[in-house]
């Protein structure tokens, strides 16, 4: 167990800010990610910093073997939170804590392991690519009379296709659009966060996923005309995010509906926010692979003063 820094220490701790699932800079979907070497921080201060940060998450890393260092270790502590509250799981916040250790303290191993609430996470480089393999997490038909208030309020007057529910670790909806609509009806939708947070109050469901079968016909497709499999948008405002920009942790939700969907275990998808992001999926019995890239943007230092 690493030593407790003084409450009566002024301190000085890395900070980054990555844009994890993204080719280049100022795409995908950002997160911070703060360094602690031989610093515990309490649950109060990695909040008021993760609310200090202003992304939808911020991640908190450090060796699990004190003896081990960032360019060195293979085995990390990792945590991540919102502005609002600490998370099961976190993808792009993963992927940028990957890209920190791998690329600015040049870490000599070819795969990091993560030590999380949803158990050991691992990481590997594949050429330019980030591969982080996750547990998947299987969903479950959703009646729709206790959720139609929900619905109404995510995809309007549009009658879903499918529904689905995941109740492992997230407490997600998963919302399929009829396939007869467009890439551009998903990315129009307007979802009401604010009334969709006051109609499930205290409900299981923590995260929306609405979510599309991909096609040329519809729009489907990436800048090199390559088909997606699937593609989403994610909102959870139960967690202080209206709208993600791209979440690994929803596909690990999406990779189990969609293989079993399309009868595939290689998947191409894109999260259809405003920022947007690609993501490759290869499916491994219970667990998938979640591969793309990240451009650190932000390197520096967060201060915190002695109390």
């Amino acid at each position: 167990m690493m030593a407790v820094v003084s409450t009566n220490a002024n301190i000085s701790l890395p900070i980054f800010l990555v844009d994890a699932f993204a080719a280049k800079q100022f795409q995908g979907n950002p997160a911070a990610v703060c360094l602690l070497q031989n610093e515990i921080l309490s649950d109060v201060q990695m909040l008021q910093i993760a609310q200090e940060m202003k992304q939808s998450e911020t991640a908190f890393v450090s060796p699990v073997n004190q003896t081990d260092n960032f360019q060195t270790g293979s085995n990390f502590n990792l945590r991540w939170f919102t502005p609002t509250n600490e998370v099961n799981l976190c993808g792009h916040a993963t992927m940028a804590t990957s890209a920190v250790i791998f690329e600015k303290k040049c870490n000599v191993n070819e795969q990091l392991t993560f030590h999380t609430r949803s158990g050991q996470l691992m990481v590997k480089t594949c050429h330019e690519d980030l591969v982080m393999n996750f547990p998947m997490y299987p969903t479950v038909p959703q009646e729709e009379s206790t959720v139609k208030e929900l619905i109404k309020l995510s995809i309007g007057e549009i009658i879903p296709q499918d529904l689905q529910f995941a109740t492992l670790q997230f407490g997600d909806l998963v919302i399929r659009l009829p396939d007869t609509l467009s890439r551009n009806d998903l990315e129009n939708l307007k979802p009401d966060t604010t009334a969709m947070m006051k109609a499930q109050p205290n409900g299981p469901v923590k995260g929306v996923i609405i979510t599309l079968k991909g096609s040329h016909e519809n729009g489907a497709t990436d800048d090199n005309d390559q088909q997606f499999d699937f593609i989403s948008r994610y909102f959870a405002p139960w967690n202080g995010i209206p709208e993600d920009p791209v979440t690994g942790a929803a596909h690990t939700v999406l990779a189990s509906y969609w293989s079993r969907q399309l009868n595939k275990t290689s998947l191409y998808a894109r999260q259809c926010s405003a920022r947007g992001g690609n993501v490759r999926l290869t499916v491994k019995e219970t667990r998938v692979d979640l591969a793309g890239k990240a451009s650190i943007v932000v390197e520096g230092k967060i201060n915190l003063n002695k109390c």
